[in-house]
């Protein structure tokens, strides 16, 4: 059970769902790791930079690992990667998180990638997200934050996984804005037109948790064999 989490944009619920879907796997006894390859957006510490997002996926790892496994690559700085890279004079590398993610592999029943941004994010000056999934071979997972302009979003990130030749095992709608005119009508149009399964509905939560988020998610059928 491999999957590579990727969304309409950013903060647009990747991590949520990644957390769900490590939860998932862990009640059915499957040893499982969470990677998230770059962080962009962090704070100092005693301990080195450290990402909120990647704090949670990694406390959700069984067994455990250490931060800097989960997080390859951690900027102080909340912009695009490939900048926030720039920024401390560093260059991110497909080599290095394609070799982490093998290591996570041969030693991990699951493993659950969280992408960085959108599908086309930029990671360095020629490579993308979309290039990184392509690289760990991995299976797609679109999350789709629920707000105004999220249909065309969807369609059009759909249609750049398809011509990646990456399958879409599925999609996840999340009620990031709990005030969203006509959503319900909005997922009926995403259902029609995408042709993966909708995995589920998250709502908007107060305080969400990974055993909370993983009762509105199911495992793509797909995938349900390591």
């Amino acid at each position: 059970m491999h999957y590579f989490i990727t969304g309409t944009d950013t903060d647009c619920g990747k991590t949520l769902v990644t957390l769900g879907f490590m939860q998932l796997c862990r009640e059915r006894g499957l040893s499982t790791a969470g990677l998230k390859p770059v962080a962009a957006g962090a704070l100092r510490t005693r301990e080195g930079l450290l990402n909120s997002d990647a704090l949670a996926i990694q406390e959700q790892c069984d067994p455990p690992l250490d931060y800097a496994t989960v997080n390859p690559y951690c900027f102080e700085a909340g912009v695009a990667p490939h900048l926030a890279a720039a920024l401390t004079g560093q260059r991110i590398e497909l080599d290095l998180l394609e070799n982490r993610y093998r290591e996570l592999a041969s030693s991990h029943q699951a493993v659950v990638v969280e992408g960085v941004g959108g599908w086309k994010v930029p990671l360095n000056e020629e490579q993308d997200s979309a290039d990184l999934c392509r690289r760990l071979g991995l299976p797609v997972v679109l999350v789709v934050g629920l707000r105004l302009g999220c249909i065309n979003h969807s369609l059009l990130t759909v249609e750049s996984i398809q011509a990646s030749g990456a399958p879409l095992l599925g999609w996840v709608a999340n009620h990031i804005d709990a005030n969203m005119a006509l959503a319900e009508d909005n997922i009926q149009t995403l259902k029609r037109r995408i042709k993966a399964p909708l995995l589920g509905r998250i709502p908007r939560l107060d305080n969400p948790r990974a055993d909370t988020v993983s009762t509105y998610l199911s495992l793509p059928v797909a995938a349900t064999e390591c």
